[in-house]
């Protein structure tokens, strides 16, 4: 019974914690990630996510890559009155990025063994040193119907950038309860990494982030079955080089395990699916 009411109790400390956090973030419309980065690394929780820790210090290191692509073909019409007469003209805009990012994380971590609120707590530090190349092909088409001719400009940037990433510290509890485990997680973002406005492509955000959730597992030793999910809100501050603050964003990372046999160390991933926002 203890255990659950420090349960509840670390559940509403967190909630109470992130609406503070978010509080400025939602009296403002909602604003989309700036560049289509945001803050969360999508599949950061995946296996076993809320299943208890060794006591003790740990080192964790992960190489992550994210390949993507994205385009947009917008169509504006604006007039524009030059003395009697008011052509319409018209502005096609097509555009295409393509980023391709690698970055070493480490994440060295200590886990308690004095309970916390009734539960494991641990606290992580995760840091790296990557790459970014990103490529922009941009084009814009201006015509009128009263000319017969159109005007064309594009452009073409690209640029690799190798750098340190911010720093992200986080701390969780983690409760047991026979096959039922349980996770609370507060997290956040410390603007130290390389980062530029008039950059195309960065390692660091530009700004400060805080994040929490609430984590489960569900794992059965004696048949191998396991799943875990993992869901949180992100509240961002101000990026004071572009004065933008990103809207709140919402993640969810969950995966599914097999044990292949009784004595096997780590399970035999079937799949892994995060999505973000």
């Amino acid at each position: 019974m203890h255990k659950h009411l420090a349960m509840r109790t670390a559940c509403a400390a967190l909630l109470i914690v992130g609406l503070i956090a978010i509080r400025d973030a939602i009296r403002n419309s909602a604003h989309a990630d700036e560049d289509g980065v945001s803050f969360w690394i999508p599949g950061f929780f995946g296996s076993l996510a809320a299943a208890p820790q060794q006591p003790g210090w740990s080192l964790t290191s992960m190489l992550y890559n994210t390949n993507v692509s994205a385009s947009g073909n917008a169509a504006v019409a604006r007039e524009i009155t030059i003395g009697r007469f008011n052509p319409k003209i018209n502005i096609s805009v097509d555009a295409h990025v393509h980023a391709d990012a690698t970055i070493g994380f480490v994440a060295p971590s200590y886990t308690f063994a004095t309970p916390f609120l009734g539960g494991q707590a641990s606290a992580i530090l995760l840091f790296g040193y990557g790459n970014n190349d990103t490529s922009l092909n941009a084009s814009a088409t201006a015509s009128t119907d009263l000319l017969p001719f159109s005007i064309t400009r594009s452009v073409a940037l690209s640029q690799d950038t190798t750098g340190f990433t911010d720093l992200i510290p986080m701390f969780t509890d983690r409760w047991n309860a026979g096959v039922n485990n349980y996770m609370v997680y507060i997290t956040g973002d410390i603007p130290v990494g390389l980062y530029n406005s008039s950059n195309l492509a960065n390692i660091g955000i530009g700004h400060g982030a805080i994040d929490g959730g609430v984590g489960y597992t569900y794992f059965d030793e004696k048949t191998g079955h396991e799943f875990s999910a993992v869901a949180g809100l992100t509240g961002n501050f101000e990026n004071h080089s572009t004065n933008y603050t990103n809207g709140i964003d919402f993640h969810l990372d969950w995966g599914a395990s097999q044990f292949l046999t009784a004595i096997a160390s780590r399970p035999c991933r079937l799949c892994l699916r995060a999505a973000d926002r």
